[in-house]
């Protein structure tokens, strides 16, 4: 029994607590120097709470006794915002809550009209230092869901309802990224929008049979002004190239009486040029000219002195009638 105490006595003396000691420092030691960094994160590290470096994935020398401390900050993964539903579990069958969310998705149109939103937001920690001490942690998902929905609220705002839910689905989406980023910046948030997409878009359930209707009526008059002007494009095309061809016949006809016309003053100035030189003989020759052209087709007829001094003894030989 002496022996046994005598050995704890010499267990617990100094040496050995000394000892003991200096493993338990040596622990600590190497528990609060070394750090490893995953390959999707940084590591921000601090010097008495005031900002020193950042570091990338990997082990990492740091001074220990809590003199450094380190911050694992998720760098590389993708995070997920949801507005207007939430997802209870992702997969190849994805479960939704069948619960509502209208403050964050029921919106109103630039044409008055209330229609209900759901998107999501996809971004990435770009900026670890900005990430964790620009914003209370605490308050950095309510700001990022609060300026995504008030973006989304002011692109809805700026559009008509139809627009909405069909032609400037894309063009909403990139301006929203544009705009969140725009803002994060500004709010030195540290975290870059690299998704936003449209989900479901549809109008409130107490007025969605009433805007199928208005919408199936507009889809109506589309259809028949469609109608319309494939008609029109059938009948006045049609139509033009007969008025183009009546207005080049009448081009041609014109030209054809404007030629013919110059032709006549030609002639007739060439007559008048002879006249002026010999009156006499170009008023007889066109005496001649005109008597022979007004009984070229007569047959019968027989020319004589209009004073009946001079009969004119040649008759026309028929040859086959006879003498006439």
């Amino acid at each position: 029994m002496s022996y046994s105490t005598g050995n704890i006595k010499k267990l617990l003396g100094p040496t050995s607590i000394l000892l003991a000691i200096g493993i338990i420092v040596l622990i600590i030691l190497m528990s609060t120097s070394f750090y490893i960094v995953d390959q999707t994160e940084e590591a921000v590290v601090t010097r008495f709470g005031k900002y020193l470096t950042t570091n990338g994935p990997g082990m990492h020398y740091k001074l220990p006794f809590g003199i450094d401390k380190h911050y694992l900050v998720k760098t590389k993964v993708v995070q997920t915002e949801q507005f207007g539903f939430r997802t209870l579990k992702a997969g190849v069958n994805t479960v939704y809550s069948q619960e509502a969310f209208p403050e964050e998705s029921t919106m109103l149109t630039g044409d008055l009209n209330i229609v209900d939103v759901e998107w999501i937001i996809q971004y990435r920690i770009v900026d670890p230092r900005a990430w964790l001490f620009n914003v209370n942690p605490k308050e950095r998902t309510t700001t990022i869901r609060d300026v995504s929905r008030s973006v989304m609220n002011m692109l809805v705002g700026d559009r008509a309802i139809l627009d909405v839910m069909g032609p400037q689905r894309t063009e909403i989406e990139s301006e929203a990224i544009q705009l969140m980023n725009d803002t994060f910046k500004q709010y030195g948030l540290g975290i870059s929008v690299i998704t936003v997409k449209l989900q479901n878009i549809v109008p409130p359930q107490g007025v969605q049979a009433a805007f199928e209707d208005v919408n199936k009526a507009i889809q109506d008059m589309n259809r028949l002004i469609n109608e319309g002007k494939e008609a029109y494009n059938a009948e006045i095309p049609k139509a033009q190239g007969e008025a183009d061809k009546i207005i080049q016949i009448a081009q041609g006809y014109a030209s054809e009486r404007v030629n013919m016309a110059r032709g006549d003053v030609a002639r007739f100035n060439a007559v008048y040029e002879e006249y002026r030189k010999a009156p006499d003989v170009t008023r007889r020759r066109l005496y001649y000219e005109m008597v022979e052209n007004i009984f070229k087709d007569d047959k019968g007829t027989t020319l004589i002195d209009r004073r009946f001094q001079n009969f004119l003894p040649l008759k026309n030989l028929d040859t086959r009638g006879g003498v006439q």
